[in-house]
Parts: structure tokens; C-alpha cells; sequence
């Protein structure tokens, strides 16, 4: 991104000597770069497989959940049983947005995974793709674990000698995925779109 900032001040004609290597400017920095972009591919690539195998669970669990919902259904109807219950509906709401924030999460990744890698991509499409990626699979993360703790207290029927130490265990995965990921994210996030380098010191002028 630095490159480009420079690049929006340069005299168009600059852009266009050569160096004492016979090299422009462009070619200059490709091959000084050259080693940065194979280790930001691979880093790219690395979290984008781990996200997608997490991710591929998430839906597998919750795709099956729906189909053994608690309480079970009506022999007659079909209908389940508790389909008046607010805990129930909340189980159906919150396994609904883990499948739905799942499957955007693992279709960013894809996203990562099949691109070409070009430097270009580095700007803006990758890290927006991860962003949005990591984003979906904390949302399905913690939708997961709402639709888990709804079910728990549905089968005890709200002792909460069970319910609280169970809610308690079910908020660690969510905290963990923030501790460890939020930093990624938000550090991803102020590199891509914070205002550009010369625009700041603009902004300071004015």
C-alpha cells in the first residue's frame, strides 16, 4: 500500500527510469519483494485451510442438529414438540446463523485459496476476504455454542446447577477465538482501510 501512496506523488515521467540494474521502479520493487509475497501467500494459505476445515465442521454439525432437534417430534404430525418453546426457537434461530455464518466463512477462505496471489491482490481482496471469513466463523462459533447451551437447558429443564456451569464452559471457545484472532483481525482491518499515509499528514496540516 506504501507503494502506491508514493506512487500518487511521483511525476508521471519517474515511473518510467530505469536504474542503474536497467530496472524501473516497478521492476525494482517486484523482485525486492519477491520473498515477501511467497511468505504472505503461505501465511494466507495456512490460515485459510485451518478456517476452512473448522468451518466444514460447524456445518456439518449444525446441518444434523436440525434434523435431531431436542424434545423430538409428534408421531402424528411430524412437528416437533416443543415448537411453542422460546428456547426452542432460539436453538432453531441460533443453529440457523452458525450454518449461514459458517458457510460464508468457508466460502471466503475458498476465496483465498483459489486466488492468484498477485501482488495487487495484497491491497484489498485478500485481506477484505479474510476479514469477512474470520468474522462469519466467530459469528458461527458463538451461534454454535447459543444453540448448544438452549439445548442443555431444555433437556434439564433449568437446574441451574447444570445450566450455569455449562454456559460458563461453552464461553470459553468464543473467548479463546478472541483472544486469539481479534488482534489479526483488527490489525488486518487498520492496515487495509485506514486513511493512507500522506492523507493523515494532510489532515494534520489542515
Amino acid at each position: 500500500m506504501a507503494h502506491h501512496e508514493v506512487e500518487s506523488i511521483v511525476p508521471p515521467a519517474y515511473k518510467e527510469y530505469r536504474n542503474q540494474a536497467g530496472e524501473t521502479p516497478y521492476e525494482t520493487f517486484d523482485r525486492s519483494h519477491a520473498d515477501l509475497l511467497k511468505r504472505g501467500e503461505q501465511w494466507m494459505k495456512d490460515i485459510a485451510q485451518s478456517s476452512t476445515i473448522v468451518g466444514t465442521l460447524i456445518i456439518t454439525i449444525m446441518f444434523a442438529a436440525l434434523f435431531t432437534v431436542p424434545g423430538g417430534n409428534n408421531q402424528d404430525t411430524g412437528f416437533p414438540l416443543l415448537l411453542k418453546k422460546k428456547l426452542f426457537k432460539l436453538f432453531i434461530i441460533s443453529d440457523a446463523i452458525a450454518l449461514f455464518a459458517s458457510s460464508t466463512s468457508v466460502l471466503m477462505f475458498v476465496g483465498i485459496l483459489s486466488s492468484r496471489y498477485s501482488k495487487d491482490d495484497f491491497l484489498t481482496s485478500l485481506p477484505t476476504k479474510l476479514i469477512i471469513g474470520l468474522s462469519a466463523l466467530f459469528i458461527s462459533i458463538a451461534a454454535m455454542m447459543v444453540a448448544f447451551c438452549s439445548t442443555v437447558i431444555i433437556m434439564v429443564k433449568g437446574q441451574l446447577e447444570i445450566v450455569i456451569p455449562i454456559v460458563l464452559l461453552a464461553a470459553i471457545p468464543v473467548g479463546l477465538f478472541v483472544w486469539l484472532q481479534f488482534p489479526l483481525l483488527v490489525s488486518t482491518f487498520i492496515s487495509t482501510y485506514r486513511p493512507g499515509i500522506f492523507d493523515r499528514k494532510m489532515k494534520k496540516l489542515l
